[in-house]
């Protein structure tokens, strides 16, 4: 082949060969600036975690005084529901306190009643009818006579030298003292023996 022949062949082949290294040379340089690029969109990255953070943060905080809010109603709402039941007690408490004085005004009247009066009749049932509505609505009286004295229960206002008597123990009940539901609304007043 002639020269010529040759030549647009080499041509091309040597365009190719210099297309090549032309390509290295601008993915060297891609490549070196890429590098920069790829730590400028790792930045990013490293930003997006700290947001995440920074968001997560403010979701656990959020959640907490949710929660701590939530905690503090459930209380409130506790508390209340007691003051309420409380001040249903505490009102209970002193209506049996205004009625106790007519029950022992009953039991005085009934003692000294005479055995067959129709009267007197009426009046002990008029009596246990009141009694039964103050046991329905949670009223007793205290057990006293007997019993080992428990101030939380009973008002000693003598003391009186009993050797039958165990010592420390009520011997008699002056005046009947009551509880409405476990708590007392007037203390026995009694005689304790020494």
């Amino acid at each position: 082949m002639s020269e010529e022949s040759k030549k647009p062949e080499e041509m091309q082949e040597e365009e190719s060969c210099q297309e090549v290294p032309e390509e290295e040379i601008v993915t060297e340089e891609t490549g070196g600036e890429e590098e920069p690029a790829a730590e400028e969109a790792a930045a990013p990255e490293d930003e997006k975690p700290e947001k995440k953070d920074k968001k997560t943060e403010q979701i656990e905080e959020l959640t907490d005084r949710l929660q701590r809010t939530m905690a503090e109603f459930d209380n409130f709402r506790k508390r209340t529901e007691k003051e309420k039941a409380s001040m249903y007690v505490i009102g209970a408490k002193e209506v049996v306190e205004k009625i106790l004085p007519v029950v022992d005004n009953f039991e005085r009247g009934l003692a000294s009643a005479q055995e067959g009066d129709a009267f007197a009749e009426g009046m002990q049932m008029v009596y246990k009818q009141l009694m039964t509505a103050l046991s329905e609505m949670g009223v007793e009286p205290i057990d006293a006579v007997g019993k080992e004295f428990d101030p939380n229960l009973h008002n000693a206002v003598m003391h009186v030298e009993d050797p039958e008597a165990g010592e420390n123990t009520v011997v008699e009940e002056l005046q009947k003292g009551y509880l409405y539901k476990e708590f007392v609304v007037r203390h026995s007043m009694v005689k304790v023996a020494n």
